[in-house]
């Protein structure tokens, strides 16, 4: 950590320290009261500052992670799982949209959305948005309770992984729209938890670098979901095979005529 290596760079002060007063006029005179008031303090001072402001960075991120976490339960004791769904989204910089409803609510109007949060309260959060950012494993947990969620957006999310496609299961009944593209973690086995999703209609797994074999995959997505459109993926990606060398490419061929006339010639026997 940041302590260890302010120590190591004060070791390297004090043998530079001992250094300079070999090729000083006055280095018998004046070495053991450098390193004794000057150099050794000033070190020892420094490296219990960087613990305590080690310990000040831990202590700060332990309580901004504790009062989100109170202000997404106090948000859902007061107005539900869809306003506390949405306010959780909106502070990881997503979209949301209500049912009935065209209009998206993000980051740049999120004040608006404050504003009008009493006019929707008691109405089904039907998409997110949560594309680009921090999501995990954990903050899925926060949309389990949506139970009119059609639409959602994971793509270029660097946390999502196998395990978090696995939570997915609960909107069995309502998704029909899901984008993971993008998103370097997830894996074939992560993309069979999908199975779940019987009312899937648009799947998007463009860009998942953690895919093998992404024209059998895209066949097996396809007989897992057969309802759903499949996009992002061609039937040709890494499917193509080997082209084996003619053993008979590169040997000139014999005119057909001259050795026909050849033949004629010979005399039998």
């Amino acid at each position: 950590m940041a302590a260890p290596m302010a120590l190591r760079h004060g070791r390297r002060l004090l043998s530079l320290a001992r250094a300079c007063p070999r090729y000083s006029s006055h280095s018998s005179d004046h070495t053991p009261g450098l390193l004794k008031g000057r150099i050794l303090p000033y070190l020892y001072n420094r490296f219990y500052d960087m613990e305590a402001f080690i310990e000040f960075g831990v202590k700060l991120r332990s309580w901004n992670l504790e009062r989100k976490n109170k202000l997404y339960i106090q948000i859902r004791e007061k107005y539900g799982d869809n306003m506390a769904a949405a306010a959780f989204a909106l502070l990881l910089k997503g979209g949301v949209r209500f049912q009935g409803q065209m209009e998206w609510y993000r980051e740049h109007n999120r004040k608006r959305f404050c504003v009008d949060l009493v006019d929707y309260q008691g109405v089904p959060l039907e998409a997110i948005d949560f594309s680009g950012s921090i999501i995990n494993y954990d903050g899925l947990g926060s949309l389990v309770n949506l139970e009119a969620l059609r639409h959602l957006d994971l793509s270029r999310c660097p946390n999502v992984d196998d395990w978090s496609l696995s939570r997915l299961h609960v909107f069995r009944d309502t998704l029909e729209e899901l984008s993971l593209a993008g998103c370097p973690r997830v894996t074939e086995r992560g993309l069979g938890c999908l199975h779940h999703l019987e009312n899937l209609r648009r799947l998007d797994v463009s860009g998942l670098p953690s895919v093998p074999n992404k024209g059998l995959v895209r066949i097996l997505l396809e007989e897992m979901l057969p309802q759903c459109e499949v996009v992002g993926i061609r039937y040709d990606d890494e499917l193509a095979l080997p082209i084996e060398p003619d053993a008979h490419q590169g040997q000139a061929e014999e005119p057909r005529g001259a050795a026909h006339v050849q033949r004629t010639r010979e005399v039998p026997a």
